[in-house]
């Protein structure tokens, strides 16, 4: 029951939004409707997020930790950023169509000859002011756990753009983490089952961290290196917060 109430309120919000997005587009306005179902979806799921810090609204690319595809609907509810994603997404129906509406960047990350193509779409999305975000690890890791990023699609900000930052996000599912996320063999039709069956809401933090200005860095693994660092840092700070308050109970 909870999964078809879930599922029916996601269809909803779709059929609201997809005709104003479109009339959007025949005004030659830009669109705030994916985003908008987007957070809906995240709300429908359980997603209760809360933004601490303030993200930049042009002009970035937007890197975090990722370990749901829950985070797509956590970050894009708050920053309106189109997303970095694999190429075979487009091809899964609907899920393929409803990326294309947010304006997703696609690329071939297994392909190591294709790298400086797709750094070159990623930099061009980036031209046009509109914020992107990258899950630099390349897939989902458990818990608090953050794989080394991958500094290939940071080619893209090599050399800077005019005003770009890059700005770091810790995405932080506090005790929620190991349970959502999305880890190992699980298929996506499963975890999706998984998630829209969960009793109760996920409270999310996004962690908006201090931007970090390509100029200011030799080069992409320094860059990758120094966005790694500070969600690290900021897990790590609200983790120990978390620990506190519960020993002072």
């Amino acid at each position: 029951m909870r999964l078809t109430l879930r599922v029916a309120a996601i269809v909803a919000g779709l059929l609201a939004c997809l005709p104003l997005h479109y009339l959007w587009r025949l005004a030659g306005r830009p669109s705030p409707w994916p985003r908008r179902w987007l957070a809906w979806v995240g709300y429908s799921c359980g997603l209760r997020v809360r933004a601490v810090g303030i993200p930049l609204r042009r002009h970035v690319l937007f890197v975090s930790n990722h370990l749901s595809w829950l985070d797509i609907m956590a970050v894009a509810g708050v920053t309106g950023a189109a997303f970095v994603s694999r190429d075979d997404v487009a091809r899964w129906p609907v899920i393929g169509w409803l990326a294309r509406l947010n304006n997703t960047v696609f690329v071939a990350r297994t392909d190591r000859r294709a790298v400086q193509g797709q750094a070159d779409a990623l930099r061009k999305a980036l031209a046009t002011g509109q914020p992107v975000a990258l899950f630099p690890e390349g897939t989902t890791a458990g818990g608090q756990e953050v794989l080394p990023f991958r500094p290939s699609l940071l080619a893209s900000v090599m050399p800077p753009l005019p005003g770009l930052k890059v700005q770091p996000i810790a995405i932080d599912y506090g005790k929620a983490a190991e349970e959502i996320a999305w880890v190992g063999n699980e298929a996506a039709k499963a975890n999706a089952r998984r998630i829209l069956s969960r009793k109760g809401n996920i409270p999310v933090r996004l962690h908006f961290l201090e931007p970090v200005d390509p100029h200011d860095v030799s080069d992409r693994k320094a860059l990758a290196e120094a966005a790694r660092a500070e969600i690290i840092q900021a897990l790590d700070a609200s983790a120990e917060e978390r620990n506190t308050l519960y020993a002072a109970r």
